[in-house]
């Protein structure tokens, strides 16, 4: 899958290269967290404690190329998987000695919190979200039932492309679906999908969710002046999912998209939170739950049922 200069580059950006399509990367925040430094709003949200998450990806291909993605994108877009397959039992063996590889830095850092880093190294929380498209990979129920063997949690991301995929995956302890547009022309425009039924795809995926035995989010990445609009879409693509959250996140400019993104398309928290705020008036079964200035996102949650 990976050509060497590929793999070279992404090992540049502090990727561990795990067998022939994984990868693992230190999330900003479990390296924050083991230096006191703080944590990661979905340990505030979710009470999933930053140090101790293992953020890896077992497919670095992907069938979209998003605009707004921070990722090296030059890992190769495809719709089929048509390469050698590594088994789940590899890939978590070896992106677990990449892990610990990663973090080895830390232990002559004087800032690091010591007792943190010795159970960073047994990661016991699994985010698969790091690049690519994770339920491209062939034996991705496998991944999670395995991790989930080994009393870890899984955060499972995807852009909702592989429906067929989702109607037959071992729940992941949390799975999240991208609604990152909410009409078709938008969502043509930004997710680039080599899938010329992207959206049909998309949107089956949202019906499919709303039965997922398990914790569910939608995820919005708010693109400012590209899709901070038509919420009346955004609310009826969420009601056809009914997820428990929804994250609503600005898009950040770093990585690979500012090279197809200028910082002003980067919201402030306000205009997120100011969003939000709209988009739970129309929404009649959710509110505001939390927020996070720092990481400019704001939770929305499904209100209970008395």
């Amino acid at each position: 899958m990976l050509t060497e200069e590929t793999k070279k580059s992404l090992e540049n950006q502090q990727y561990g290269i795990a067998g022939r399509h994984s990868a693992v990367k230190t999330c900003t925040w479990t390296k924050k967290s083991i230096r006191n430094e703080g944590v990661c709003y979905k340990e505030q949200f979710y009470d999933i404690k930053a140090h101790r998450c293992m953020q890896i990806t077992p497919s670095l291909s992907c069938c979209n190329r998003c605009i707004f993605c921070w990722r090296d994108l030059s890992a190769p877009t495809a719709t089929e998987w048509s390469w050698k397959t590594d088994s789940p039992e590899e890939i978590v063996q070896k992106c677990l000695e990449e892990h610990r590889k990663l973090l080895i830095g830390f232990r002559g850092n004087e800032k690091a919190n010591q007792e943190k880093l010795k159970e960073a190294f047994e990661p016991n929380q699994v985010a698969i979200s790091l690049s690519g498209e994770p339920t491209f990979y062939p034996k991705i129920s496998q991944l999670i039932r395995l991790l989930h063997r080994k009393k870890m949690t899984t955060f499972l991301v995807t852009n909702g492309q592989y429906p067929d995929v989702l109607e037959r995956i071992e729940p992941p302890t949390q799975l999240y679906i991208s609604i990152d547009a909410p009409n078709k022309e938008l969502f043509q425009k930004i997710e680039q999908s080599a899938h010329p039924d992207a959206w049909q795809r998309f949107k089956r995926s949202l019906d499919i969710m709303k039965t997922m035995n398990c914790r569910t989010a939608a995820r919005i990445t708010l693109i400012k002046g590209i899709n901070m609009e038509d919420m009346e879409g955004y609310k009826k693509l969420i009601e056809k999912a009914m997820p428990d959250y929804v994250e609503v996140k600005a898009y950040m400019f770093v990585g690979s998209s500012r090279q197809r993104l200028a910082i002003k398309n980067m919201p402030y928290h306000e205009e997120v939170r100011e969003f939000s705020v709209k988009l739970a008036s129309i929404l009649p079964d959710y509110s505001i739950r939390d927020e996070k200035a720092e990481s400019r996102v704001v939770l929305l949650a499904r209100n209970k049922k008395e």
